[in-house]
């Protein structure tokens, strides 16, 4: 790893190859670290912040703007308890025990929280309109995102890729609330260079921001600036699962065998994959033809009429496979009976 800029902690700039003890935290119980572009940050079982590496705009908090190349106390927060650190590329941000929002280093952005675009070199608190205590903070390159302990998501700083949450692609210089997620709890968040993902309580997993490469994970890669949930609806068959994304794209994954995948093909698949034909962004006008031989098992295709299907109750005699797409909003699904895995004496096999 590169240690340029005192980086790794172990007083030099010397790059290192494998991973060597930071002599300067031998006697300190570590609870938490973070990392930014060049300066990390380590938040020991006492609440003490220990700082090192680049420091050129006060993003160690230790009041100035020399590199320190061994880890350094930042002396700030005498007294103070901290919960955890974030860092973003040049600025850090921090949640104490009691609640309270700190921020310093490079503010250009407003990613500091504290109402204007100066740095500071020691830590400050923000002000938090309204009053809700903190318990969760994530840095992204030139953002900021917390969680209150209501569950509440505040974000603020660079927006140029929406990358707030706000919907809009405008700085703000103090946290704001999303509003698209405020009957949501949040329960884990994460700052990308230019996006941003949340998860909720109930599992529900949400990104926006910049998505050149898909990383906002909603099948497209266009720019979000509001929270996008990937999946709007799902549906399983016996042994196989399909869902619908907001872009009107259809994925499916699981068992293959008789082609309820809808791929051209007769295999299992452990993984989404987009089907073609039936979505928004897939090849226009695709057609899906029926394969007759199972690439990977080499076994021939069943015809539907000859097609057994697997029952748990004799009063169900038909199942088919089907998938219906209604003007890219519902999918129905019904289940595949052919599986010679299934024990003889565990069902009743019904020839359809």
């Amino acid at each position: 790893m590169e240690g340029d800029f005192g980086r790794l902690g172990h007083g030099n700039s010397s790059d290192l190859f494998t991973p060597q003890p930071i002599k300067a935290l031998h006697s300190l119980k570590i609870r938490q670290i973070a990392c930014g572009d060049s300066h990390c940050l380590a938040v020991t079982m006492d609440g003490e912040v220990q700082s090192w590496g680049r420091n050129q705009n006060g993003q160690l908090g230790l009041g100035t703007t020399e590199d320190s190349l061994v880890p350094q106390k930042i002396q700030a927060f005498q007294g103070v308890s901290i919960k955890m650190v974030a860092a973003g590329a040049e600025h850090t941000a921090a949640v104490t025990e009691d609640g309270e929002l700190y921020g310093w280093g490079w503010g250009r952005y407003g990613n500091l929280g504290l109402g204007d675009r100066n740095d500071r070199l020691v830590p400050e608190k923000v002000s938090l309109v309204e009053g809700d205590k903190m318990i969760m903070v994530a840095c992204g390159w030139r953002h900021t995102i917390s969680v209150s302990s209501s569950g509440g998501l505040y974000t603020y700083g660079w927006s140029k890729y929406g990358q707030l949450g706000h919907g809009d692609f405008e700085d703000h210089l103090t946290p704001h609330k999303v509003e698209a997620l405020r009957d949501s709890y949040i329960s884990l968040i994460s700052g990308g260079w230019r996006h941003t993902m949340a998860l909720t309580s109930n599992g529900n997993l949400y990104g926006w921001g910049w998505n050149k490469f898909g990383q906002v994970g909603v099948g497209d890669n266009i720019d979000h600036c509001s929270p996008v949930q990937k999946v709007v609806q799902i549906s399983c068959g016996w042994r196989h699962t399909l869902a619908v994304t907001e872009r009107q794209n259809v994925f499916s994954w699981g068992r293959g065998t008789n082609g309820q995948l809808g791929h051209g093909e007769s295999m299992d698949r452990n993984l989404p994959k987009i089907i073609e034909a039936l979505s928004a962004d897939g090849s226009g006008g695709h057609q899906i033809e029926a394969s007759t031989v199972d690439p990977s098992l080499g076994k021939s295709w069943v015809s539907p009429s000859d097609r057994y299907a697997i029952v748990p109750d004799e009063s169900v005699i038909v199942f088919t496979c089907r998938v219906l797409l209604v003007q890219g909003q519902t999918v129905s699904v019904g289940g595949n009976g052919n599986d010679a895995s299934v024990p003889e004496s565990d069902v009743k096999r019904i020839r359809i």
